[in-house]
């Protein structure tokens, strides 16, 4: 057996560029290094956009046939009644069009590597053609009958379950077998773990070369998101995402709230005690935490809002009459009705309940009850000391606000937005539009 050493490893990735540092995909390159100086065919799967052609360059640059040529083709992309003159080639007049005899890829590349990549898609009679070539070397051209020999390797891969295409008789199961000696499987980004916010800090500096711009970095919850976000589309997904943001955003320290808006929606993507009654209830881990949590404070300070405008009314008019209550009736529907906390369910009560149900850190749910008690007390205490002035604006009040959570916090903006219950960027917006030192 051949022993690879984690430098090797190492140098394998920055000879081809590939950013990572996740056990699985570690144990991937091993056996490609491993798999390398044979002459075995392998298979090579994995989930679309998650990288698998880097794969095979990195078994043909290793391989005795490195000197040799090497030609990707996507059996996918080629249609079925031209994939046969395109791999084995074909003679002049074997059918219409074919002005004059052709050499296919196998014909092409003799004596070096073939990747063909999603080789599910490949026609059964392709299939069979390809099985020959495996087995004895030999094929023949379309519109031919002479036996032609080549000597190529080849490196196979699919993104779909080959045991159950050939279950449904979609695959040859002898070719799955003849393929499959050595398998080789790349993990999807959402196993890579930290290996995401790497690749995107890689993008990003790449983008920022590219369009003359700062590069593009995350905060703390921004990235806590992006680690958390499924990308069904995989590399592609993120370099794409990477790309957008470097282009349209004009903040480049993106927040987890500016970083929402350019994540797909997903299906469900929040639990069913959120969504409403007749939402079916999804699996509490489906969703993120980071995501729930900003909904519910977003929530909580509509209603603070809400509360501050009846209190101040109150506190003009002397007292809380019929008409102020029927004008603020949807702060006390809630009260009214029953759930399955049996409790109100306005989002600040159920604040630690609803991150308690996810699991969320301990230091997470203590951040935000702390920031929603001062924001509370805050608003509270304001409200009831503030002097009878009219002339005061609503820019004053929001400035004075602003100024105080910035000292009792010691011009901590993190802290003194959670205090607010604004996000970081919002603040700080208002502190440039305040011209607040």
């Amino acid at each position: 057996m051949i022993s690879i050493s984690a430098s090797e490893i190492l140098s394998i990735k920055q000879r081809f560029g590939i950013i990572g540092n996740s056990p699985l995909l570690n144990h991937a390159i091993q056996v490609a290094m491993q798999a390398a100086p044979t002459e075995m065919t392998v298979l090579v799967t994995g989930e679309s956009g998650s990288g698998k052609e880097s794969f095979s360059k990195i078994i043909h640059a290793l391989s005795k046939r490195k000197h040799g040529k090497f030609i990707a083709i996507n059996c996918g992309a080629i249609p079925e009644g031209t994939i046969d003159s395109e791999l084995f080639g074909h003679e002049k007049g074997s059918f219409t069009g074919a002005h004059e005899a052709r050499k296919g890829y196998f014909e092409v590349t003799d004596g070096g590597s073939i990747f063909l990549d999603e080789i599910g898609e490949m026609p059964l009679g392709t299939q069979a053609r390809l099985l020959r070539v495996l087995e004895n070397g030999e094929f023949i051209k379309v519109g031919s009958s002479k036996v032609l020999k080549t000597d190529v390797r080849v490196i196979a891969a699919t993104n779909v379950n080959l045991l159950n295409a050939v279950e449904k008789g979609k695959f040859r199961e002898d070719l799955y077998y003849r393929l499959n000696t050595v398998p080789i499987f790349v993990p999807p980004l959402r196993q890579r773990g930290e290996d995401i916010a790497l690749l995107f800090r890689k993008f990003s500096t790449d983008f920022s070369e590219k369009y003359l711009v700062k590069p593009i970095t995350l905060s703390q919850d921004a990235r806590d998101l992006l680690l958390t976000f499924p990308f069904p589309g995989n590399i592609r997904q993120l370099k794409n995402l990477a790309e957008q943001i470097s282009l349209l955003e004009q903040e480049r320290e993106v927040d987890a709230e500016t970083l929402i808006k350019y994540l797909p929606k997903e299906k469900s993507s929040l639990p069913a005690s959120i969504q409403g009654k007749n939402d079916k209830k999804e699996s509490f881990s489906d969703f993120s935490e980071r995501e729930i949590l900003y909904k519910v404070l977003f929530d909580m300070k509509k209603d603070m809002t809400d509360l501050k405008k009846l209190i101040l009314e109150s506190y003009h008019s002397g007292g809380l009459d019929q008409n102020i209550m029927k004008k603020h009736q949807n702060l006390f529907d809630d009260m009214e009705s029953t759930n399955q906390y049996e409790e109100s369910n306005t989002p600040s009560k159920n604040l630690p309940l609803v991150l308690e149900s996810l699991g969320a850190k301990k230091e997470i749910k203590e951040e935000a009850e702390i920031g929603r008690k001062n924001y509370q007390e805050d608003i509270i205490e304001d409200i009831i000391h503030e002097e009878d002035d009219h002339s005061l604006s609503l820019e004053k009040k929001e400035k004075e606000l602003i100024t105080k959570a910035l000292k009792k916090h010691h011009n901590k903006r993190k802290y003194a937005a959670m205090d607010l219950g604004i996000s970081e960027r919002t603040l700080y917006r208002k502190i440039k539009q305040y011209d607040i030192q």
